[in-house]
C-alpha cells in the first residue's frame, strides 16, 4: 500500500493549497489516506535538508510531497511540489484545486498560528516533566561508568521517574566523558531524559537534586604525607560546598562515595556549606558491608543475599570495625528448618569462633584493600542501593550502615561523620539507637572516633600531625 506524505512550512500558501486538496481527496475517496507534517518556518530548512539527505533526494522548496511504500518498509518515493501533486490528482482522480491566492494566504496564516499553538502546548507538556537532576563528580572514574545503567533503568527511583545525569570532571578527561555520554545515549534508556558533560566548575550542581561525590586522592605515602592528602580533600570540598549552596536545590541530597576519605568528604561539605542540611549528606558504607557478607557467606557455604544486619562502624574507607553481634542468616541450610523469613543469629551458626576472632578480623585489612581496588561494580551497586533505600525505604527492620553526622548516638562524640546502623523510611533515615552494643564494641567506637576527629582537625588546619590508633589495637 501507498501513503502520501505532505510536508511544508506552516506559513506556505502552496502547502495550504496541497493540504486542502489532499483533505478533500481523503474525505471523498475510500482508499485515499494522507499523512501531514507541518513545520515551523524557522525549522523548515534544516528539516528539509535532513529528510532529503536520508532519502537521497535533491529538492528545495515548500511543500515537499512523497509516497511511502508501506510494503517496502516505508521507503519514500518523491512526488515533488504542489504542481506535481496537482498533476497527480488531475491524472488519477480527475480533481484539481480551484483555490484563490487570497484563500491560500488566509489558510497559510491559520496553519502558522495552529503550528505555534501546538509547539507551545508541547513545550508546556515538557515543562511538566521535571526529571531528577543528578550530578556526579569525578565522573571519569570507573564507578560512574557502572553506576549510570543502575540509575537509568528505573530500579532506583521508580519506573515513572525520569532523570537527567550531569557528569562533572576536569577538562583533561573530556574525551572520556564524551564517550560515556555517547554510550549512554546509544543505550536509549526510557527514563534517561538527558545526559551531559561539564568541565567548567562554575556551572557545577545547577538545580541539582542529587550529588554523588566520587573524588578520590591516590594515596602514595612515599610522595606526600597522610596529612597533606587530608588537606587536599578538604580543599576540594571547600570548592564544592559553596557551589552546592549557590546552584543546587535547597533540599539537595549529597552522597559521598569512592575509595578514600569517604567520611571526610561528607564532613567537609557540611563544614564549608553551612546551609546544606546535615540530614541530607551521607557517606556510603555498603561496599564494605557487602564484601563482609560475601566473606561470611563463603565460610558458611550459602548465598550472600541471606546474610543480613552486618554493621560497619567508624571510618568507612579508613579504620573501621565490622560488627557481627546483630548479624542474621536467612535461608541457611542446617538441621533447624523454618520459613523463608525465619532468621538465625550468625554467631550461633559459625561454630568455629576462633575463625571469627582471628581469620575474619585479620582479613578486614584485605577486605578494605579489595574494596579499594575493585573496578567499580561493587561501589556503584552500593550507591544505587543506598539511593533506592533513601527514596523508597529500606526493608523493614533491616540494618543499613551509613556515615552520618553524629549527635552523640552510641556515645560517639558529636560533630564527626561516623558510620553506624540506620534504617530508611519515607525519604529519611533514622539511627537505630535501640540496638544494644557491648562494652568491647563501645571501646572500639572510641578508638574509631579518635581517628575521624584527628582527620577533621587536620582538614581544618587546627593541628598539623595526626596520631591515629593502629588497626591492631581494635579487637573484638
Amino acid at each position: 500500500s501507498v501513503l502520501p506524505v505532505f510536508t511544508g512550512k506552516a506559513n506556505c500558501p502552496y502547502y495550504a493549497r496541497a493540504e486542502l486538496l489532499a483533505d478533500y481527496l481523503q474525505a471523498n475517496l475510500p482508499d485515499f489516506r494522507v499523512h501531514k507534517i507541518t513545520q515551523h518556518p524557522d525549522k523548515w530548512e534544516q528539516w528539509l535538508h535532513d529528510i532529503c539527505e536520508v532519502n537521497g533526494w535533491e529538492y528545495r522548496g515548500s511543500p515537499i510531497i512523497w509516497r511511502e511504500l508501506l510494503d517496502r518498509g516505508g521507503k519514500g518515493l518523491l512526488l515533488g511540489g504542489v504542481n506535481d501533486f496537482l498533476e497527480y490528482a488531475q491524472h488519477y482522480y480527475g480533481i484539481t484545486s480551484m483555490m484563490s491566492s487570497e484563500e491560500m494566504l488566509d489558510i497559510a496564516e491559520e496553519n502558522l498560528q495552529a503550528c505555534i499553538e501546538i509547539e507551545k502546548e508541547e513545550e508546556e507538556i515538557k515543562s511538566l516533566i521535571k526529571p531528577l537532576q543528578i550530578w556526579i563528580t569525578s565522573a571519569s572514574a570507573s564507578i560512574c561508568y557502572q553506576l549510570i545503567p543502575l540509575l537509568a533503568n528505573g530500579e532506583v527511583f521508580g519506573m515513572t521517574t525520569e532523570i537527567s545525569i550531569h557528569l562533572l570532571d576536569t577538562d583533561q578527561f573530556k574525551d572520556i566523558l564524551c564517550g560515556i555520554v555517547m554510550e549512554a545515549e546509544d543505550m536509549a534508556f526510557p527514563l534517561l531524559h538527558s545526559i551531559s558533560l561539564h568541565t567548567e566548575i562554575d556551572e557545577a550542581f545547577i538545580q541539582a537534586d542529587i550529588i554523588i561525590v566520587l573524588d578520590d586522592v591516590l594515596l602514595n605515602h612515599e610522595v606526600q604525607s597522610l596529612e597533606n592528602y587530608i588537606r587536599e580533600v578538604s580543599e576540594i570540598c571547600q570548592v564544592y560546598a559553596p557551589l552546592i549552596e549557590k546552584n543546587a536545590k535547597s533540599g539537595v541530597r549529597v552522597i559521598s562515595s569512592g575509595k578514600t576519605f569517604v567520611n571526610l568528604k561528607a564532613m567537609m561539605i557540611m563544614t564549608y556549606g553551612k546551609s546544606i542540611k546535615p540530614e541530607n549528606v551521607i557517606a556510603v558504607a555498603t561496599s564494605w558491608e557487602s564484601a563482609a557478607k560475601a566473606m561470611l557467606a563463603r565460610k558458611l557455604n550459602m548465598n550472600a543475599a541471606g546474610v543480613k544486619d552486618v554493621i560497619v562502624w567508624g571510618n568507612i574507607s579508613g579504620c573501621n570495625y565490622i560488627d557481627l553481634s546483630h548479624a542474621k542468616l536467612y535461608g541457611y541450610d542446617c538441621a533447624i528448618w523454618g520459613p523463608a523469613n525465619f532468621p538465625r543469629p550468625l554467631l550461633n551458626m559459625i561454630y568455629d569462633s576462633q575463625w571469627i576472632h582471628s581469620e575474619f578480623l585479620s582479613a578486614q585489612s584485605s577486605l578494605s584493600s579489595r574494596v579499594c581496588h575493585c573496578v567499580g561494580m561493587l561501589p556503584a551497586h552500593a550507591v544505587a542501593t543506598v539511593l533506592r533505600y533513601w527514596y523508597h525505604g529500606s526493608p523493614p527492620g533491616e540494618i543499613v550502615s551509613v556515615g552520618i553526622l553524629t549527635k552523640g548516638q552510641f556515645c560517639v562524640p558529636e560533630g564527626i561523620v561516623f558510620s553506624m546502623p540506620v534504617s530508611f523510611q519515607n525519604g529519611n533515615w533514622e539511627v537505630m539507637t535501640e540496638l544494644e552494643i557491648n562494652e568491647t564494641t563501645q571501646e572500639v567506637l572510641g578508638c574509631l572516633a579518635h581517628e575521624l576527629i584527628q582527620e577533621k582537625l587536620i582538614a581544618l588546619k587546627e593541628i598539623k600531625e595526626m596520631h591515629p590508633y593502629g588497626a591492631d589495637k581494635i579487637t573484638s
